[in-house]
Order: C-alpha cells, then structure tokens, then sequence
C-alpha cells in the first residue's frame, strides 16, 4: 500500500469541508463522505479527525433524538468553517 503525501491529504480535506458545505446544514455519515470522495472510511476518519482538531467541523455522536450512536459519528461544518466558507 503506497502512502498518500501530505499536499494529497491537505486536498482530499479541502474535498471533505467542500462536500460538508454542499449539503449544510444536514450531517453526513462517515461512509457517505467516503462514498463521495471515493476513499476508504478509515482513511476518511483519520482525515475527518484531523478536521475536527483544527476546528473545522463538528463530531455528532447522538441521533436526532439525542440517543447515542455506538459505532459510528456523523460530521458538519463547525459554525465558523461555515461563515468562512460562505463568504468564498
């Protein structure tokens, strides 16, 4: 398996916050963003991860209904990636 350079990374994250913005203000499961960028979940994660350090999006760890999920995270634009975005 090849390992995927940091410019790589860094665009496939941009490719994340853009899909993110594109269906704001609705969260999208891990594995819908994977099936959008064509990219293996795990990999998507690991980039979804980084994204949340950096504050640029948000972790939903509960359904609509406030139950938690067991296994699985759904992800939105954090407010101020969403206003920063907006204005692009």
């Amino acid at each position: 398996m090849s390992k995927i350079s940091k410019e790589k990374q860094e665009k496939i994250m941009a490719n994340i916050v853009a899909t993110l913005y594109e269906y704001s203000p609705k969260p999208l499961f891990t594995v819908e963003i994977s099936r959008a960028q064509a990219r293996d979940e795990e990999f998507v994660k690991k980039l979804l991860l980084k994204l949340k350090n950096k504050n640029l999006i948000v972790e939903i760890k509960r359904n609509p209904k406030g139950k938690p999920y067991k296994k699985r995270s759904r992800w939105k634009l954090s407010d101020a990636a969403y206003s920063a975005y907006k204005k692009i």
